[in-house]
């Protein structure tokens, strides 16, 4: 068996010494070194050619994020941000994100040992997704004006009746922010599930609401789904769609974690299935693991159409490939090329609507 070789960088001994007893009790995984700052980081790296780093986003003698850009522009390698659960800490993270990090985990609540089981296996988790990750050079990100064409639903009620139903794990933040970042204002409600824990859903959806023509918040539950606007699970529920009259609404669950998940896309897609039918499009973007695929094909087996991510455009090409693998998805695309095919097949089927 393959050895994961790890290097921890954080400025807390104390952090040093939790993330290497984890990941050093895990059968496929090795700490090849520890670094307090990404000074000596930068030479560790040399000596021991880590497969991923964890690094601290904030740490002295140089920033996390300028040690990021930096390492992805000369050395691009596989990145876990290890951030503090604080707002200033949600909104660094995600900046790490669009630098190229492929995931990030909360620092460990060193008091609270009954937690420390699950913390463990979703460190390992992420470690592993991350070690199975494409890093690809850092392309040109396309901006809300951008003029490319692409179809252009004119008349928001001629598509009030159909939805866009997202599920992403593993660099979905990225993915996602590609995907709304080129909707029109006027294209149909959408609903998101990113896995990513409370506290950082937030800030994820404001900065999406920053650069996208369309209002994107994170989803509060009994709210109206309405067109030109995406709501983003929270990180404590799960996000599922209900009907009430004519109108969409958001409803938001507490139950326990499907796929050790919450929030899942599963639930997510099974109440997609359940209470919009035909009328869904749905999408399954990068990520590890299985989470979605079943709930895709009920969408499916319920009438909608569905897009999975093509193995060449995904950070990790888990979800999507279980859904293709039990039939959930009528096409497989890049990343690039899925806005405009889903705004396409939305003019063809919802309605009147027009090129631009």
């Amino acid at each position: 068996m393959k050895m994961i070789k790890v290097l921890i960088v954080d400025d807390s001994a104390l952090i040093r010494s939790v993330m290497k007893e984890i990941i050093g009790s895990q059968p496929d995984m090795e700490v090849v070194g520890v670094a307090p700052d990404p000074i000596i980081a930068r030479e560790l790296i040399k000596q021991t050619n880590p497969d991923v780093l964890t690094l601290d986003v904030e740490m002295p003698r140089m920033d996390g994020l300028d040690f990021l850009e930096k390492l992805m522009r000369l050395r691009p390698m596989p990145v876990v941000m290890v951030s503090s659960l604080t707002e200033r800490g949600s909104e660094i993270t995600m900046r790490a994100l669009e630098l190229g990090a492929v995931d990030f985990v909360t620092k460990p609540k060193i008091s609270i040992q009954s937690g420390m089981h699950e913390y463990t296996d979703m460190i390992a988790d992420k470690i592993r997704a991350a070690s199975k990750a494409v890093i690809r050079a850092r392309a040109r990100q396309a901006e809300p004006n951008d003029t490319e064409a692409l179809p252009q639903i004119r008349n928001p009620f001629t598509s009030s009746e159909k939805l866009i139903i997202i599920g992403a794990s593993t660099g979905g933040t990225e993915a996602i922010k590609e995907f709304l970042i080129r909707m029109p204002s006027d294209c149909p409600g959408i609903l998101i599930t990113q896995h990513m824990p409370e506290g950082f859903t937030r800030s994820f959806a404001q900065r999406l609401d920053n650069l996208c023509k369309i209002s994107v918040k994170e989803a509060v539950g009994n709210e109206r789904v309405l067109p030109g606007h995406a709501y983003i699970a929270p990180g404590h529920s799960h996000l599922t769609l209900v009907r009430s009259g004519a109108n969409y609404m958001t409803h938001l669950d507490q139950g326990p974690p499907v796929n050790r998940h919450r929030p899942s896309v599963d639930v997510l897609f099974h109440s997609a299935a359940a209470g919009a039918g035909k009328n869904a499009v749905g999408v399954i973007l990068t990520g590890m693991g299985k989470d979605g695929a079943l709930g895709m094909l009920e969408m499916r087996k319920a009438g909608a159409y569905n897009f999975a991510q093509d193995e060449a455009s995904c950070v990790v090409f888990g979800m999507p490939r279980e859904a293709i693998a039990v039939g959930a998805a009528q096409e497989v695309l890049p990343l690039q090329a899925m806005p405009g095919r889903v705004l396409a097949y939305l003019a063809e089927h919802g309605g009147r609507a027009l090129r631009v």
